[in-house]
């Protein structure tokens, strides 16, 4: 199954500039299947490629940072003394 750009448009909740731009700058693969060259272009996205560009897109959990570890405090009494 292939999806239109107003299919993606009603899904993503955006704009037809915005899907057009997507697939101009390479974030989102189409198909062009426009009749003859030189005409408008007619797009159509791949459930594959539809797939690539939502994991694309899935926000990550920023990685776990490391925790301090509490120096021990014997060093700087032992210092006092």
């Amino acid at each position: 199954m292939t999806h239109g750009i107003k299919d993606l448009c009603e899904r993503f909740h955006v704009a037809e500039h915005t899907v057009l731009g997507w697939i101009k700058h390479g974030e989102l693969q189409a198909i062009n299947v426009a009749r003859r060259p030189g005409t408008r272009p007619k797009w159509r996205v791949t459930e594959e490629a539809l797939a690539a560009f939502e994991l694309a897109r899935t926000a990550t959990p920023p990685p776990e940072r490391a925790r301090r570890r509490k120096q021990s405090t014997g060093s700087v009494l032992e210092f006092i003394k």
